[in-house]
């Protein structure tokens, strides 16, 4: 298979780590670092509402834990509109649409709701041939995980 007729959903990160937007700037940092990530979703059950990144967050960041605890991360989406792409997107549209935007992620939404995220790894190791294709047969099932806070700053 080419890299041009591969799709979104092909090559998408399908398990992915949310945050929900009541969450503080200090959980989604917490959440990216543990989960080894750089995009963290901001979801409504399933309904997507932006893509936080780690430059967004350390781009918003003022004072200490004390004051982030007490902000929400819906807060940091205000303003901004991320592209988005269907699954069935070809994969080089996709590339055209993260250059046009300046970002590195895009998220994947269908009818259902997010479905997934393309990252500039995602298109790299598709143009390297070094990520097999991942063949959509019926559903696709996607894992979107949310680690609880264990402590938090009492205010």
């Amino acid at each position: 298979m080419s890299v041009e007729t591969l799709t979104a959903e092909q090559v998408m990160s399908r398990v992915l780590v949310a945050v929900r937007p009541e969450e503080s700037p200090l959980m989604a940092w917490e959440l990216m670092r543990r989960a080894e990530v750089h995009h963290l979703p901001v979801v409504d059950g399933q309904r997507l509402l932006g893509i936080l990144t780690r430059e967004d967050l350390a781009g918003s960041w003022s004072g200490g834990p004390r004051e982030q605890s007490k902000r929400q991360v819906r807060s940091l989406l205000e303003g901004e509109r991320r592209p988005r792409v269907r699954p069935d997107c070809p994969l080089p549209r996709v590339a055209a649409v993260m250059l046009d935007a300046g970002c590195d992620a895009v998220p994947v939404v269908a009818a259902e709701g997010l479905v997934g995220l393309v990252t500039a790894r995602d298109v790299l190791m598709a143009v390297a041939g070094r990520a097999a294709a991942r063949e959509v047969a019926g559903e696709v099932v996607t894992g979107m995980f949310h680690l609880e806070p264990v402590l938090r700053v009492k205010e």
